[in-house]
């Protein structure tokens, strides 16, 4: 007896069809928009971090002070933490060494400094200090451009350099993640939008 051909069902067949491709045509749809929203949205967030774009030290009538300007780009979540309460200590690091051939170098000068970023939700300010020098602002905006341009930091005495001698001098900023909540340094370990830290930014001195 002859085995019969298996029968397909046509209207059942014709809705399946049609189905597939309105799913195929939902999934193109949805993918192009995504696609476009990355494709706008995307270029137009800066990556965060931290750059150095001048630096020198100038004598006053008693000491050394360091003027240094910085580009510097917070991600979104950095921004969004310290308007949730979490407060960003930013470390400047600057150093002078004289190179010596025949031993280590030595480094007159080893300074740092740390810069603390806050946001009080009840006043609505934000608050840069340094120790328990502070100053307050409305806006986020203006606490970075502060924190941009460091002005007439002190970091030697006037007789510390010896006159015709070259050095190298060297600065650089960073976040300290080691002072942020338990939770949020884990995040720091796990994502590099908590990684803010600029190479050294080194010059020749000769006072």
């Amino acid at each position: 007896m002859a085995e019969r051909e298996p029968m397909i069902h046509v209207p059942f067949f014709r809705w399946l069809t049609c189905a597939t491709r309105r799913f195929s045509r939902s999934a193109a749809l949805r993918a192009g928009i995504l696609a476009i929203a990355f494709g706008a949205f995307g270029p137009a967030v800066q990556a965060a971090g931290i750059a150095v774009t001048s630096a020198t030290i100038v004598p006053s009538d008693d000491a050394w002070q360091l003027d240094g300007e910085f580009d510097i780009q917070f991600s979104p979540r950095l921004e969004e933490a310290v308007n949730r309460g979490v407060p960003l200590y930013f470390v400047l690091e600057f150093e002078v060494a004289r190179p010596r051939w025949w031993w280590f170098d030595e480094k007159p000068v080893k300074f740092s400094q740390t810069y603390k970023i806050s946001y009080t939700p009840l006043l609505r300010q934000y608050r840069l200090s340094v120790g328990n020098v502070y100053q307050n602002f409305t806006r986020f905006e203006e606490v970075t451009r502060v924190l941009s341009r460091l002005r007439n930091v002190t970091i030697a005495d006037r007789n510390t350099f010896k006159k015709d001698v070259t050095y190298q001098a060297g600065i650089r900023m960073r976040l300290d993640t080691a002072q942020l909540p338990k939770p949020f340094q884990l995040n720091a370990i796990a994502s590099s939008d908590w990684t803010l830290a600029s190479d050294w930014y080194r010059w020749s001195l000769t006072p």
